[in-house]
């Protein structure tokens, strides 16, 4: 058990992760005002500060599980997390068919811009001279923490940004009955993930994330 290197690791994804997660929620907020649902503004939401948006369990306590269950199976980071949702009340939305796909879309769009924050100082710190230590190791984090996010967030599942999305696509009576499944939704992304079926999902965007590191390099 290598605990100085699962310290490290911690400390490595601790940052991208937290904003990663609280900015996804805040861009959330910040859509829905943009239709005309002041909510989340007024409950102080919409902020790039990450303590209103921490939800104890899923930002800090299961992150922090599988940061350090993967460190000590040699794994790298794998990381799964989710901040307090962000409350959207579409009745004071203008639009609230459509309103509620671009609130739904808002979320992965951050981590986009995230991961792509994280490439662009990546790239200022190689030509500064940087070829490793703690702040390269951040930046990688930051880059596969986002893109993972964005990609499991637009899964067509609901309650994921993916369904939120695709139901409103949908005709009325379809939306209906895929509204029903969203009691399953959870345990949907479970099966998909204890069966190895989730990796099939996500492997086209790390491999995008992958070719845009590369890319700036």
């Amino acid at each position: 058990m290598n605990i100085a290197h699962t310290i490290q690791t911690i400390c490595v994804y601790a940052i991208p992760l937290l904003f990663a997660i609280t900015m996804h929620e805040a861009a959330h907020g910040w859509m829905a005002s943009k239709f005309g649902d002041n909510t989340a503004r007024m409950l102080g939401r919409v902020t790039l500060n990450p303590l209103p948006h921490v939800d104890p369990f899923g930002t800090i306590v299961l992150p922090l599980i599988m940061l350090v269950g993967s460190s000590l199976a040699g794994m790298g980071g794998m990381i799964f997390g989710w901040a307090k949702p962000v409350p959207v009340v579409t009745r004071y939305m203008r639009d609230p068919r459509w309103g509620m796909v671009w609130v739904a879309a808002a979320g992965p769009a951050a981590n986009l811009l995230q991961g792509v924050f994280w490439a662009i100082l990546f790239k200022i710190l190689l030509l500064a001279g940087l070829r490793g230590g703690f702040f390269i190791d951040m930046c990688l984090a930051g880059i596969s923490v986002n893109f993972i996010l964005m990609a499991l967030n637009l899964l067509p599942i609901l309650p994921l940004d993916g369904g939120r999305i695709l139901n409103g696509f949908l005709p009325y009576r379809w939306s209906v009955e895929f509204e029903r499944m969203e009691r399953y939704g959870i345990f949907i992304l479970l099966v998909l993930m204890a069966t190895g079926l989730l990796s099939y999902f996500l492997k086209p965007f790390l491999i995008f994330a992958n070719w845009f590191v590369n890319l700036i390099v």
